[in-house]
């Protein structure tokens, strides 16, 4: 996919998803008009700054399946699968664009950068969309989205809080008493974006997977003042180290991914000490919560299938849920062979940060709450199909568990397995359906269509139909409904008194499902035996 940032900016715009506005705006004001409009914002003019803000460019589920080049929002999972099983390595190159404009040393200014405030509670201006690139000497490189909140000209903090390969290479920094060298490339193509949001194992490139999802490798470029590369197609660069300050300093508050105002963090210092950027640079501000969440929501698919896989489970369908944040809650439906739905469950809830897993059989539409609420209802037994699993790993962003300096908490996880239980007849769980659905249909009637009557019979002709009946049921148990329809010659009436007779002359039973059938034929039911 060759498209860079402003080239998808520009579709964006001719498929009605981007409004420019040329008029002066100021900076307060971004955020929340962002939050009201349906579509991502272009502000050309921001007052007080030399460079224009785009905001909300993924804020959607329509431009997240833009942006990744689909044509709906289940094949993002279809390409991030394809990427991560076939990365392509990135392709360095000598520079870029990115270095037309270049701030070093006390020239270094990130006030100058357009950073908007968000919600009310923030602790001051914080990007949100740079790709940071980092390298351990023995782990290789990492690459993911954390947040920088301004604190000086040249000094920011660094929100990793949650345990990852960032937080570890930051801390392995830390105990060799070193700084931690990171890029952070703001502006790039939300393909870049996607790939650094994949938790990769250590030792795989996300940008690798960035380029198994463009189908063409990334380039990168090398910064000038740290060994590290930065995306050569960005607007904006900076190059910084995460000093060895340790989680010492208070950072936050934040709007969080969870739609609520996060607590206040303590990470590490982060040192700015070049600034680079294209001569008309385009500053992005990534927007909280919905852009994170429409980022998110494809890897936990691609990673909630491979260990379903792994776990040997066949899956029909996925939901990780809005109303879970894209990060907590997953509804699984699977084709269940015995044991399979707690197999599922220990399967998917060994995945990333999800906290509750709902696993459902193949007849129930994941997507579709009530149905699956009715799995819940008609389907699970508390004490035998809900697994709750304490200490489990946690995000510390889950404001119903303990907060503090230095506390990484654990918390529990909870399955809920409702598919149909072993052991019960499957004719338990047949749903009502309607006699001639496939044929009487409203809009016919309504536009005057007339049914045919039968012939109805005297009292002869119905003891006549009766005999047949009884030849019929005597070769095949059939439902009542069945019967009306082989015999749809005589009205209803006629076919109903019929079976009158049968229960009269005591000639009519039913099997164990329900059907009709010849009493004492060998279909018949048994009256169960009291114990």
């Amino acid at each position: 996919m060759k498209e860079n940032f402003r080239q998808f900016l520009d579709r964006l715009r001719q498929a009605g998803e981007l409004v420019d506005l040329h008029q002066a705006v100021d900076i307060r004001h971004i955020a929340t008009l962002v939050d009201q409009a349906k579509t991502a914002l272009f502000f050309h003019k921001v007052i007080g700054y030399d460079l224009p803000v785009v905001s909300g460019i993924i804020r959607t589920k329509e431009r997240a399946t833009m942006a990744l080049g689909c044509e709906n929002f289940g094949e993002i999972e279809v390409k991030l699968k394809a990427a991560i099983d076939h990365p392509i390595p990135p392709k360095y190159v000598k520079s870029s664009p990115t270095r037309e404009v270049v701030m070093l040393g006390d020239d270094v200014d990130l006030f100058k950068l357009p950073i908007p405030m968000s919600s009310v509670y923030d602790g001051g201006p914080m990007i949100t969309a740079g790709v940071v690139i980092a390298k351990d000497p023995e782990l290789g490189f990492n690459s993911g989205i954390y947040r920088f909140i301004v604190k000086e000209k040249s000094l920011t903090g660094i929100d990793i809080v949650t345990p990852n390969n960032m937080r570890l290479f930051a801390q392995r920094a830390l105990e060799a008493g070193r700084p931690c060298p990171i890029s952070i490339s703001i502006g790039t193509h939300p393909i870049e974006i996607t790939g650094s949001g994949y938790r990769a194992p250590l030792g795989v490139d996300e940008m690798a997977i960035a380029g198994g999802l463009r189908g063409e490798p990334v380039e990168l470029a090398p910064c000038q003042t740290i060994d590290m590369p930065y995306i050569a197609d960005a607007e904006i660069v900076l190059e910084a180290e995460i000093l060895p300050t340790g989680w010492t300093w208070p950072e936050g508050r934040f709007g969080e991914f969870t739609r609520l105002m996060g607590g206040l963090h303590w990470n590490p210092l982060v040192r700015i000490k070049a600034i680079s950027r294209r001569k008309d640079a385009i500053y992005y501000n990534l927007h909280m919560p919905w852009e994170n969440t429409w980022l998110a929501a494809p890897t936990r698919y691609a990673q909630i299938r491979q260990a379903l896989r792994t776990a040997n489970v066949t899956v029909k369908d996925i939901n990780v849920t809005l109303g879970g944040c894209a990060f907590w809650h997953a509804v699984i439906s699977i084709k269940k062979a015995p044991g399979d739905g707690k197999n599922a469950l220990l399967a998917a809830l060994s995945v990333m940060d999800l906290k509750h897993v709902v696993v459902v059989d193949d007849d129930i539409d994941v997507n579709n709450p009530t149905d699956v609420e009715w799995a819940i209802a008609t389907r699970v037994q508390g004490d035998k199909d809900v697994i709750v699993i304490p200490g489990a790993r946690a995000k510390p962003l889950d404001p119903s568990l303990p907060q503090g300096a230095g506390v990484v908490p654990t918390g529990a996880k909870v399955g809920i397995d409702a598919t149909i239980p072993e052991g019960i007849p499957l004719e338990h769980y047949e749903r009502i359906t309607y006699a001639y659905a496939d044929t009487a249909k409203i809009d016919d009637y309504v536009k005057g269509k007339k049914d045919k009557a039968g012939d109805a019979g005297d009292e002869a002709a119905v003891k006549a139909l009766a005999e047949k009946i009884l030849k019929a049921i005597d070769a095949e148990p059939l439902y009542y409904t069945d019967i009306a329809e082989r015999f749809a010659s005589y009205d209803f009436r006629t076919v109903a008194r019929a079976l009158g007779h049968l229960h009269t002359t005591e000639k009519l039973w039913q099997d164990s499902r329900g059907r009709m059938c010849v009493r004492g034929s060998k279909f018949a039911a048994k009256l169960p035996v009291k114990k």
